[in-house]
């Protein structure tokens, strides 16, 4: 049996944690450079606001009812995501975050031990664990396979038991099937759905009424009868649990990682090469750390430019430069060097930038690269490794970027005090950085 553990509402839930004011208040949270809703509260859903209905249209109806506005805050909603997970580790060993908000618990350890409404009550604990732990509200589906206990949470919501529904036998799972359209069932996307609804096929238990090789034959061939299998009961999706080190670090699986990406959107176009260069070389040192944090090394560093999305001149709006490397590499002065590389191809003197990334791939293990034909290993190998080790250490310790490469800038005001960069995004609703940051800890009165 699997267990889908979804955080409800999960970054307007962060914020409620620490102002418990707002509950049963209508809130919403922005998404980068205040662009975008991207998280609403159940009362702001009642009130008609979309998600990622643009904030600038829908400011009259927010400003109307008094709702609650935030910035979004990544480092905070990582960190408790994080805690999320941890409290998950103690009720099973075998557990895959499948998202910020999501994480799958494998229970088939508890077939020994528990039945029926002791399973149910096995997932009531854990709502109920999470939520004393962490103050983040949950929906728990519990059912044989990934893609029925995803049916089961989604159910939960409605007709679950204090946020708990179990599908435990085919009658139970077949009854859930015949009350959902086949477009919310989990691996069929926009296009499978268009084409099986002008089949006929507009509910799950119908699809899931198809015989085995029909769904092989119009739905992905091997893709369509793993789902065929998953909606009856046979569980056969594959399984990545995390792995907690001796530091309390989460380390998802390594091989289901393919790239690791950090893309901003400026908060006014850029034209500076100097802002520019430091807005990339930042984006490339988040990244890298990200990689060493999951064990891994690259071998390609793809630069991301963009111009307005909404400018009427003809062409594309989003320009790529890929550099690749030798050898595979976690080091935040190589990346960044390679970074600069392919940012000074890109950038076309004049041109107004309004957003910018790097992604990383071409992953491999850290410590097993592959090495190009006539290449030896560095020499100065070791000291990189170190070096970078005691970088991280001492952002985890004093605060994150806080020793950080000269490429990457730091912007001061006329009185010497640290300030955003002027690439930096909109981000005026901002919570502070409760369990991240030194100087905003969380203070009681």
């Amino acid at each position: 049996m699997y267990a889908l553990v979804d955080c409800n509402n999960f970054y307007v839930s962060c914020e409620r944690v620490f102002a418990p004011q707002l509950e049963k208040r209508p809130v919403v949270v922005l998404s980068n450079n205040d662009g975008c809703l991207i998280s609403r509260s159940q009362e702001a859903k009642d009130l008609g606001l979309k998600m990622g209905e643009p904030y600038h249209l829908s400011r009259p109806l927010i400003e109307q009812h008094r709702v609650k506005v935030f910035s979004s805050n990544y480092a905070l909603y990582g960190d408790m995501s994080r805690r999320v997970v941890q409290v998950l580790s103690h009720f099973t060993s075998e557990v895959e975050v499948y998202s910020i908000d999501e994480a799958f618990l494998d229970f088939s350890g508890l077939k020994w031990l528990t039945k029926g409404s002791d399973l149910r009550a096995y997932g009531q604990r854990v709502h109920e664990t999470v939520k004393q732990h962490t103050g983040i509200p949950t929906c728990v589906g519990i059912a044989p396979t990934k893609t029925l206990a995803k049916l089961a949470n989604r159910r939960a919501r409605l007709h679950g038991t204090n946020n708990v529904l179990l599908l435990e036998t085919p009658a139970q799972w077949e009854h859930a099937l015949s009350e959902i359209s086949v477009d919310t069932i989990w691996g069929v996307g926009r296009r499978y759905a268009r084409k099986l609804t002008d089949m006929g096929i507009d509910t799950g238990l119908k699809l899931a009424n198809m015989p085995e090789h029909w769904l092989r034959r119009h739905l992905g061939g091997v893709v369509g009868q793993r789902l065929w299998r998953e909606l009856h009961g046979q569980p056969c999706l594959d399984w990545n649990p995390a792995e907690w080190d001796e530091d309390d670090q989460l380390h998802p699986n390594r091989a289901s990682r393919h790239s690791v990406t950090c893309t901003r959107s400026f908060g006014r176009p850029q034209h500076e090469a100097s802002a520019l260069n430091e807005a990339v070389a930042t984006f490339a040192a988040k990244a890298a750390e990200k990689l060493r944090r999951h064990g891994l090394a690259a071998h390609v560093v793809t630069v991301i430019l963009g111009t307005d999305k909404y400018a009427p001149i003809a062409g594309p709006k989003t320009h790529t430069a890929v550099v690749s490397l030798t050898d595979g590499s976690n080091h935040t002065s190589q990346l960044t060097q390679a970074a600069l590389q392919g940012l000074s191809r890109l950038r076309r003197p004049g041109t107004a930038y309004h957003r910018a990334g790097v992604l990383l791939s071409g992953l491999e293990p850290e410590g097993q690269g592959q090495l190009g034909l006539f290449s030896a290993p560095a020499a100065d190998q070791p000291r990189r490794q170190q070096l970078m080790t005691a970088l991280d250490g001492l952002n985890a310790r004093f605060g994150r970027q806080l020793v950080r490469l000269a490429a990457q800038g730091v912007a001061k005001n006329a009185a010497g005090e640290v300030q955003q960069p002027v690439w930096a995004g909109r981000a005026a609703h901002r919570s502070p950085l409760y369990t991240t940051g030194w100087d905003e800890l969380w203070e009681l009165r």
